[in-house]
C-alpha cells in the first residue's frame, strides 16, 4: 500500500473551468483490486457490439457536481431520460424544471446531479398522501417525505437544501435580487418533515438498462454480489424503506456501542461512462467508523469506481469500505462532504 497525494479540485462550473483549488491532502491508495479469496459470480457476457473500455485512464472521469439528489423510485430501470418516466409526472422532472438549464434557480456554477435509485420511498403514517423520498449527497441528508400533490415541497427542497450557501465569484455581477434568489434559505428546511442525517453506507451501481445495455446487464449482477459479500465483511445489508411510520416509531439515537455498521445497496440511473461499466459510487457517511471504532479515513466521502466486475466486489469492500483505501486502477474520482471534487 502506498500513500499518495490526491489533488482536490472543486469544479463548480458545468463547462469545465475550475472555481477553487482545494488544499492537497494525502489519502491511502492501493494500485489494484486484490484477487478474490472466495467464489464470486461470473462476469456477465455482453451483446455483440457492446464492449467495455479497458484501456482508458479512469482518473478524473467523474461528473462535476456540488450535490447529488438520489430519488427513491422503488424501480430498477427507467426511460432513457428519467424526467420522462411516468409521462413526466415524477420528482426528477419537477427538480429539473427548477434547477435544470433555464430553470428559475439554475446556476451554472453550482451543478446539481439528479438521479433515480431503486431504493423504495419511506412509508408515511398517512398512506393516502403519495410521497417520494430522496437522499442528498454528499451532504448526507435523507428527506423521507416529499408530497407529490404539492409543488411547494419541491421548492422547499431546492431553496432549503440544494442551493448554495455562498455564490461563486462569477455571479458577482448579477443584480442583488437575482443573487438572493440563488442562495439557500434555511427557513425552507422547516417545511420538510422528518429530514435526518444518513448513517448508512450507500453502494450505488448504475443499472440503467433503458439508457445502455452494458449498465443494465452489470447492475443487477453487481448488486447481488455486494449484498452477498458485505455481510461476510461484518456489514449488515438493509432492505426496504429507510423509514416506515406505519410499523415503527421514529428511530432513536444509538450509542456508539449499539450502532452496527450497515449498508444499503441499490441501482441508479445514468451517471455517465457506460463504456466503463460496472460503474459504482460508494458514499461513506461522516459517522462511519473503522473496525477499531475510530473515524473511517473516507468518512464523509463519495468514491466513484469504473470497470468493476463481480470478481472485484470483495476487494472493493475490503480496501475501500473496510480499510479506507482508494483503488487506483478503478478510481474515476470522488467528492468530499464540502463538495470538493477529488482526483488523483
Amino acid at each position: 500500500m502506498s500513500l499518495r497525494p490526491l489533488r482536490r479540485t472543486l469544479w463548480r462550473q458545468v463547462f469545465g473551468s475550475p472555481s477553487l483549488l482545494v488544499t492537497r491532502r494525502h489519502l491511502n491508495t492501493v494500485p489494484s483490486c486484490p484477487e478474490p479469496t472466495c467464489e464470486c459470480a461470473e462476469t456477465p457476457a455482453l451483446p455483440s457490439g457492446q464492449s467495455i473500455d479497458k484501456k482508458a485512464n479512469l482518473n478524473g472521469l467523474i461528473a462535476n457536481y456540488a450535490q447529488q439528489v438520489l430519488i427513491c423510485t422503488g424501480k430498477d430501470d427507467w426511460t432513457s431520460r428519467i424526467e420522462e418516466d411516468n409521462s413526466g409526472d415524477n420528482l426528477a422532472a419537477d427538480l429539473k424544471e427548477l434547477i435544470g438549464r433555464g430553470g428559475l434557480y439554475s446556476d451554472p456554477f453550482h451543478n446539481i446531479s439528479i438521479i433515480n435509485a431503486s431504493f423504495p420511498s419511506a412509508i408515511s403514517r398517512r398512506p393516502e398522501v403519495q410521497t417520494t423520498s430522496a437522499y442528498l449527497l454528499p451532504s448526507f441528508k435523507y428527506v423521507p417525505f416529499l408530497p407529490r400533490v404539492s409543488f411547494d415541497s419541491v421548492q422547499a427542497l431546492v431553496k432549503g437544501y440544494l442551493l448554495p450557501e455562498k455564490l461563486h465569484p462569477m455571479n458577482d455581477g448579477l443584480p442583488q435580487i437575482h443573487k438572493d434568489r440563488l442562495l439557500r434559505k434555511e427557513a425552507y428546511q422547516h417545511m420538510l418533515y422528518g429530514v435526518r442525517d444518513v448513517d448508512d453506507v450507500l453502494v450505488l451501481i448504475c443499472g440503467h438498462g433503458g439508457r445502455d445495455q452494458r449498465c443494465g446487464i452489470f447492475g443487477p449482477v453487481l448488486q447481488a454480489e455486494f449484498e452477498r459479500q458485505l455481510p461476510r465483511a461484518g456489514i449488515q445489508v438493509l432492505h426496504g424503506p429507510a423509514m416506515d411510520e406505519s410499523v415503527s416509531a421514529p428511530r432513536l439515537p444509538a450509542t456508539m456501542e449499539e450502532a452496527p455498521r450497515v449498508a444499503r445497496v441499490g441501482q441508479i440511473s445514468h451517471i455517465g461512462g457506460h463504456k466503463y461499466a460496472g460503474n459504482v459510487i460508494i458514499y461513506l457517511p461522516p459517522t462511519f467508523k473503522n473496525s477499531a471504532g475510530n473515524t473511517h479515513p473516507l468518512a464523509g466521502h463519495g468514491i466513484w469506481y469504473g470497470r468493476i466486475e463481480p470478481k472485484h466486489v470483495e476487494g472493493v469492500i475490503k480496501e475501500t469500505i473496510i480499510s479506507g483505501n482508494v483503488i487506483t486502477d478503478h478510481f474515476r474520482g470522488g467528492i468530499r462532504q464540502d463538495g470538493a471534487i477529488i482526483r488523483l
